[in-house]
């Protein structure tokens, strides 16, 4: 209650201070999310076949959105909002980790343990950054934007394309079968009709050529 007190009374930042300590917030912000890096995915990459890091999901994500945003039910998109939501919205599994889409058991909780993650995150910057930053995730999470939406459409796609460019590895290591894919990801078609139609031949095509099983 003391440091409280002293805290109520003390005078507001002066010009010479406030903008060092906005700084230094961001600068601290900017530190931490270098550890997203460290964050490995189910998913690996199509050429040296190693695990993706979840830095690189959300650059290659990104790009996705750009290339990709014609095909969104919705037009006209706010493009340059949905880079925000897609570069702010894995940084929570700096202390979440990365829960794989077909783990019914982590996935009971996966939310709550995010949105803790978030508030700690981006609760390191000043605070209307750290606003602006939980309601573009929120957004993401609640996918009722037309930017929301398409964003989760390509955040699915993405993961099934790279499955298919690697003959199926993480749907075979964890016996997952075309129908759960297929019932996982069928909200793709909710932000992107095209993009469904699209993922459904490709897991077609995966499944004739024996990278994943069919429901047994």
């Amino acid at each position: 209650i003391c440091h409280l007190d002293q805290a109520a009374r003390a005078p507001p930042p002066t010009m010479s201070t406030a903008p060092a300590e906005r700084l230094r917030r961001q600068i601290a912000f900017i530190i931490e999310v270098d550890k997203l890096k460290e964050v490995f995915r189910q998913t690996i990459v199509t050429q040296s076949r190693r695990a993706e890091n979840s830095v690189e999901h959300s650059w290659h994500f990104a790009l996705m959105i750009i290339v990709l945003a014609e095909h969104s039910n919705h037009q006209p998109l706010d493009v340059l909002r949905i880079l925000k939501m897609v570069l702010i919205h894995d940084l929570v599994e700096i202390d979440a980790g990365d829960t794989f889409a077909y783990d019914v058991k982590n996935m009971a909780d996966q939310h709550e343990r995010e949105a803790k993650a978030a508030t700690r995150i981006f609760g390191l910057l000043p605070p209307d950054q750290a606003a602006e930053f939980r309601a573009l995730w929120d957004e993401f999470e609640a996918q009722a934007t037309p930017e929301g939406k398409f964003a989760a459409a390509c955040d699915r796609f993405h993961p099934m394309l790279l499955n298919c460019l690697s003959d199926g590895h993480a749907w075979r290591k964890h016996g997952v079968t075309q129908d759960r894919v297929l019932a996982r990801n069928a909200h793709v078609a909710h932000g992107s009709q095209a993009l469904w139609e699209y993922a459904v031949r490709m897991i077609d095509d995966a499944v004739g050529k024996g990278h994943l099983a069919r429901k047994p």
